[in-house]
């Protein structure tokens, strides 16, 4: 309530009449009169702008104000995913137990899809196993009269686009480690996934029928990263199995139903109809064709659903064995066709009454959408440290690549010594090597910024994390790393310094000049050389230098550039190794 006794309301950018109607407890034709009054004729499910909106709302007796799009987002991606808070405000008498839902994780080559195989043909039944003809993304078992949803995609890639875009559709991670090989890049990748999802971990000990296994130095190392086996007195589920031989599938099944059991997996099957799309492509025959995991109510055949941007009227509906279906209930995976477009995995879904009401709330989301992109800005490291002084953000995430170990360990400390007040400092995840696009995936749904240390970021990479607005912030020099941290805490940061290539030219010809030393005479393939930038010296895969120019030659002339499709000369200050057929990187430095 506000100080003049008005009642408060926040409006999106558009909204709906009916939309409208429902947030200002008024009957959608009260709204349409207002309307007609001012001179707007629309119907129940037409989209409005916000100051027409203002306009209905005022006169209804509210005081409006402008729902800000990190509040939309909000909404939408976040800590707590959309499915569960509609599951939390359902009532608790028309909640019943579902089956957990179960997706696998680890290192490559662990036996991930080896174990899926064989818990699909040790506890699917008999005759049903083998006639599983289609790979729909997702299948049930069953182990003493309990239902199990597996997931059928391992990696982290499908995990974290649904966790990036809020669905985190699974229940219970089991992290896959072989006994012969422990803890490697891709588990520890697995690990800080699964506990930045905050989803309970049960460990299947694979490949302990291996001469060379070693159960007890591998549990050390899970105990080291946090996950301390039951025997140990820890909270961890260890299994030991052999997907290839087949053993340890019941004991498996059993540390999953009793995970399940430590957690509240219900859902209500009369209530709303919300989930998460697991896989979705086009069928030259079908059309598009999605994997839905229902996660609330009952979603049936002739349901109109939005996931995303896409929509439609399901035609069909089959369950993981092919057979067609009528309904499907929590927990269920179901393929289904009629959608209009194919869906992101990870995207939620939800039925709609109408065609033309799901129309109306993707030409909302497409809206939305493109006034995000026109506002949307990096996580850079400044913005991040504002929000937690501000109170925005109570804690920094953090991921950090380092070139070697022993490099990575001190960075770590100094981090953990800068901890203090109420700011905490979360390093989500520490390892060695390149920055990746599964690192910029693990920041943009966690939230976190990249720091590096003598590490790169290739174009790839760079590109998927303007695409998902992740900052990446790289050093060669540790004091520098900890300074910048040191001084956004201070709020004293600079704007960061950004590479950018502007330019390749390949080398055609060596020139010798007494005085001078060599000269590469050029041809620039791309975008330009520029006089004041820098210029980094490849050959095949490998910098042999970078630095700056002492000159830049067009024929005869000095020049400031030289643009693509043109010959130039070119002399480093400090290099004259050149050799035909080496490329030239100008790069600018630019701040963000």
């Amino acid at each position: 309530m506000s100080d003049n006794g008005r009642k408060k309301i926040e409006l999106p950018m558009t909204v709906t009449v009916r939309d409208l109607a429902q947030r200002t407890d008024a009957s959608p034709i009260q709204v349409i009169k207002i309307l007609m009054s001012n001179g707007v004729m629309a119907n129940i499910n037409q989209q409005i702008d916000y100051d027409t909106a203002a306009i209905v709302a005022s006169e209804l007796g509210f005081e409006v104000t402008q729902e800000s799009i990190e509040a939309e987002e909000e909404k939408e991606v976040g800590e707590i995913p959309l499915w569960r808070r509609v599951i939390a405000t359902e009532k608790d008498a028309s909640l019943v137990n579902r089956p957990p839902v179960v997706t696998i994780l680890g290192h490559v080559d662990h036996g991930k899809t080896t174990l899926l195989d064989a818990i699909r043909n040790t506890n699917v039944a008999s005759g049903e196993a083998g006639g599983i003809t289609q790979h729909i993304g997702a299948y049930q078992v069953e182990h003493k009269g309990r239902l199990i949803t597996f997931l059928d995609t391992p990696g982290h890639a499908a995990f974290t686009a649904m966790r990036a875009r809020g669905a985190q559709g699974a229940d219970i991670v089991i992290l896959v480690v072989a006994a012969d090989d422990g803890v490697m890049p891709q588990t520890r990748e697995a690990i800080a996934h699964a506990k930045a999802a905050r989803v309970p971990i049960v460990v299947a000990l694979n490949k302990i029928d291996k001469a060379d296994a070693n159960p007890d130095y591998v549990k050390r190392q899970l105990a080291d990263l946090g996950l301390v086996p039951d025997e140990w007195g820890g909270n961890t589920l260890v299994v030991p199995v052999s997907a290839k031989q087949k053993i340890g599938m019941e004991d498996l099944m059993e540390a999953i139903l009793l995970t399940a059991e430590s957690a509240d997996i219900r859902a209500n099957p009369k209530g709303k109809v919300i989930g998460t799309v697991v896989e979705a492509s086009v069928d030259r025959t079908k059309g598009v064709v999605a994997t839905l995991l229902v996660q609330n109510g009952s979603l049936e055949t002739g349901d109109t659903i939005v996931a995303g941007t896409a929509y439609g009227k399901l035609r069909a509906m089959f369950d993981f064995r092919g057979r067609k279906i009528r309904a499907a209930g929590p927990s269920t995976p179901v393929q289904v066709m009629g959608l209009n477009e194919v869906p992101g995995v990870g995207e939620v879904f939800s039925v709609y009454p109408s065609e033309r009401e799901a129309r109306a709330v993707v030409e909302e989301r497409k809206m939305q959408a493109q006034a995000r992109a026109q506002k949307a800005t990096k996580a850079s490291l400044e913005e991040l440290f504002s929000k937690v002084q501000s109170g925005e953000e109570r804690e920094l995430r953090l991921i950090l690549k380092a070139d070697v170990q022993g490099s990575l360990e001190p960075i770590v400390n100094s981090i953990n010594d800068l901890k203090k007040g109420e700011i905490n400092i979360n390093v989500i995840y520490a390892e060695t090597g390149n920055v990746s696009e599964n690192d910029v995936m693990l920041a943009s749904a966690s939230k976190a910024i990249i720091l590096g240390f003598n590490v790169s970021a290739d174009p790839a990479t760079r590109r998927t994390a303007e695409a998902e607005g992740v900052s990446i912030r790289l050093y060669d020099i540790i004091y520098r790393l900890t300074e910048d941290l040191e001084k956004a805490l201070k709020g004293m940061l600079a704007p960061e310094e950004v590479e950018v290539l502007v330019g390749k030219a390949e080398v055609h010809q060596v020139f010798t000049i007494s005085k001078v030393g060599n000269i590469a005479g050029c041809r620039v393939l791309q975008g330009e050389l520029r006089r004041n930038g820098r210029i980094r010296v490849m050959r095949g895969e490998k910098k042999l230098f970078e630095g700056e120019m002492s000159s830049l030659k067009h024929l005869k002339d000095d020049v400031r550039e030289v643009r693509a499709g043109f010959e130039c000369g070119v002399a480093l200050r400090g290099f004259n190794d050149f050799a035909v057929g080496d490329i030239l990187e100008c790069i600018v430095i630019e701040k963000g």
